[in-house]
């Protein structure tokens, strides 16, 4: 795997954790064990219907297809883009035949997520997210990304993890039989620190792989230290935005991954020993032309932030938060805090057990501390609801339930120091929860990604302001772009936008 999944949805969760929020539901990362939704993989067994006059086929479904089918609804399916794929597939082709196994199939698959990620599966089937592809700016950048993850694959790195966490498994489980608590303790941490030493090694590893099959196939080596640093800002700024009381080492200490810098310096040198630079070919037109127009951000069907509001085309519903908060939709939850950390949110959609009413639901234990005499039933926009209030730890909370057809809202706020202003404006945002009306849903539209050309008199914030909504601004477009504040653009370059 070639990146730390995106740290903005586990930071949320911290927030909530440290707000003694003891729910069933665990967290946005996972799939929830009662069946709240937001875009979870499918289930196992057939995605289509099959017509009884159909071949028939026996035998089991191999690993590898088992694998790819669960990544793929793992990362919200497959991402349909003709012109990406096409040029991915040359690069592909190019690295495969520089490559010293040319006989070996690769085959790479675009993946619907706003995540920065790509990682390959033994069988040599590469996964790419639509959100590594907007922050790539060059085809070189890209060769650069599937090489690494071809280098994972000819080294059979899955493999052997494998049989290191094997290993560590049974060292940890003969600790604890014959030895006391306290022991085993020490020897599961120690090998958690092996295992976290031993993947950093194979990314290495990768890395230095990645960069010289790219140079044999022609394209710029040092596209990889630039992805490199294109992802460290990344994380800097996704950090920044949604959870910077977090230090960067606490997030880093115990990564699969080394750190960015010490990456890019590494792939500085291994591209320096292929020549100076200046030499092989970036493909950036070539790679701006393949990934203009493609979706940018969250998909409308499986929720969408727009400032405060946030909107479900699938389940059809729209919410609004209270003014101050930052919006975050995670693949289990919507999550929410305001810049002081000071308060939180969290909403979810749940199966509504039958024969439940609303008010037993709100009641039924899966919230710590609910205060069961403030129990209210509502009604909200037509639709069944209950409010109730909620304290542990020194917080207080808010609870909303809402029912949706056969399932039910859940909607959370905490608080620290719960006054009456704020109270009322979280009971506001509860009833603000609506179902969409007629062809609202299809109104939803993800935001995308747009190619300009910029004159000589543009600068980086008059291209910024042409990405229209807040929140987007000067440091995104930064960011995207590979460019460093206050360095002018150049007279005639094309550059990446966020529009609706």
């Amino acid at each position: 795997m070639l990146v730390l999944p995106s740290i903005g949805s586990t930071g949320f969760l911290r927030h909530f954790a440290a707000l003694g929020l003891l729910l069933s539901v665990a967290g946005c990362a996972t799939l929830d064990p009662d069946g709240s939704k937001f875009g979870q993989p499918p289930p196992p067994g057939p995605e289509t219907s099959v017509p009884s006059t159909a071949p028939r086929t026996t035998g089991i479904e191999t690993r590898a297809a088992a694998d790819q089918r669960y990544v793929i609804g793992l990362f919200g399916g497959i991402y349909r883009a003709p012109p990406v794929e096409a040029h991915l597939n040359g690069i592909l082709a190019k690295l495969a035949a520089a490559s010293d196994t040319p006989q070996e199939v690769y085959k790479v698959t675009l993946l619907n997520s706003p995540a920065v990620n790509a990682f390959a599966l033994p069988s040599g089937d590469l996964f790419v997210t639509r959100g590594l592809l907007a922050l790539a700016n060059d085809s070189s950048e890209i060769a650069a990304v599937m090489a690494h993850e071809i280098g994972h694959v000819a080294a059979r790195h899955a493999f052997q993890r494998e049989e290191q966490q094997k290993i560590e498994r049974l060292r940890t489980n003969v600790a604890n039989t014959v030895q006391n608590r306290q022991r085993g303790e020490e020897i599961e941490a120690t090998g958690k620190l092996n295992l976290a030493s031993f993947s950093r090694q194979q990314e290495l590893e990768a890395d230095r792989y990645g960069v010289a099959l790219v140079g044999k196939a022609g394209f710029d080596p040092y596209g990889a230290s630039r992805f490199l640093r294109s992802l460290g800002r990344s994380l800097e700024w996704r950090s920044c935005q949604q959870d910077s009381n977090t230090p960067r080492e606490q997030v880093d200490i115990m990564s699969s991954h080394p750190s960015t810098p010490g990456r890019i310096q590494q792939a500085i040198i291994s591209a320096r020993q292929i020549g100076a630079p200046g030499i092989g070919d970036p493909g950036r037109d070539a790679y701006l032309d393949a990934i203009n127009g493609i979706d940018f951000g969250d998909d409308p069907a499986e929720g969408i932030v727009r400032g405060l509001n946030f909107t479900h085309q699938k389940l059809g519903f729209a919410f609004t938060a209270p003014e101050g908060f930052t919006l975050e939709n995670c693949s289990q939850a919507m999550i929410g805090v305001t810049g002081s950390r000071m308060e939180a949110i969290r909403l979810d959609i749940v199966q509504l057990p039958a024969g439940s009413g609303i008010e037993d639901y709100i009641a039924s234990g899966w919230v710590e501390g609910l205060k069961k005499e403030t129990i209210q039933q509502r009604n909200v926009n037509g639709q069944q609801a209950a409010t109730a209030e909620a304290e542990s730890n020194g917080w207080k909370f808010r609870v909303g339930v809402v029912r949706l057809n056969g399932e039910v809202a859940r909607i959370i706020f905490a608080a620290r120091n719960m006054t009456p202003d704020l109270d009322a404006r979280f009971v506001r945002s509860i009833e603000s929860f609506r179902k969409l009306q007629g062809g609202e849903a299809q109104g939803v539209r993800a935001l995308r990604l747009a190619i300009a050309r910029t004159s000589g008199s543009e600068s980086a914030e008059s291209l910024a302001r042409r990405m229209g909504a807040p929140g987007r601004g000067i440091d995104l477009f930064l960011m995207l772009n590979g460019l460093q504040k206050g360095r002018p653009l150049e007279a005639g370059q094309r550059y990446k936008l966020v529009v609706e």
